[in-house]
């Protein structure tokens, strides 16, 4: 199960490697996964905690998806012109995990995965940092160019002063992504996909000590 969320084989690969059945690849994934993901539930620090006296950086990925027949009206996103799960990412200043939501469709905007998540609530009390997609939540975000002007230099100074700080939390994305389940075409069961999520999440979590 591990090598599947790892390396995000097809099933069929899984078997050959490991000398079973595809069904029986199968069969032990839709038994394992549940099991792993309760088991280090307890890794999981509560957001609230975790991020207590820290900046918190704010972002949202696109884990794409196979299911493009049954879900593509749904769950296609105009932004990275692809089919999806919109996953909300918090993390410190220097890239550590603090937290990921439960995933929405791709079609959903940033403002909108933000607003379904536990992250207002969870961060209420936190600095925060966002890019323009988070304009009106409070966050510290970007300066958006004046309509029809040319942006002033401090407004450029600024924004580069965001990015730079921002930058932390697509370096904890991209670890997160070191799972590639969530980094390539996730192929199973788009109802199963919030399982996976919250696995790779503990797996996340436990890794780095938590």
């Amino acid at each position: 199960m591990l090598f599947l969320l790892r390396q995000n084989p097809v099933q069929q690969a899984a078997a050959e490697l490991f000398h079973i059945s595809q069904a029986t690849v199968s069969r032990r994934w839709t038994t394992l996964l549940p099991v792993v993901e309760t088991a280090l539930a307890e890794h999981v620090p509560d957001p609230a905690d975790a991020s207590h006296g820290r900046i918190v950086l704010v972002d949202g990925t696109l884990v794409t998806t196979w299911d493009w027949a049954s879900e593509g009206t749904t769950m296609f996103s105009g932004k990275h012109r692809d089919t999806g799960f919109n996953l909300q990412v918090a993390a410190t200043l220097s890239g550590d995990l603090l937290a990921v939501s439960a995933p929405v469709p791709g079609s959903r905007h940033d403002m909108y995965a933000w607003r379904q998540s536990h992250f207002p609530k969870a961060f209420a009390d936190r600095e925060s940092m966002g890019d323009l997609g988070y304009a009106g939540s409070g966050m510290l975000t970007a300066r958006r160019k004046p309509p029809g002007q040319e942006r002033p230099v401090k407004d450029k100074v600024f924004n580069q002063s965001i990015g730079k700080l921002r930058a932390a939390v697509e370096r904890a994305i991209a670890h997160l992504k070191d799972w590639k389940v969530l980094a390539t075409r996730y192929r199973g069961p788009l109802t199963r996909f919030p399982l996976v999520a919250k696995t790779v999440t503990a797996l996340a979590f436990y890794k780095n000590g938590w």
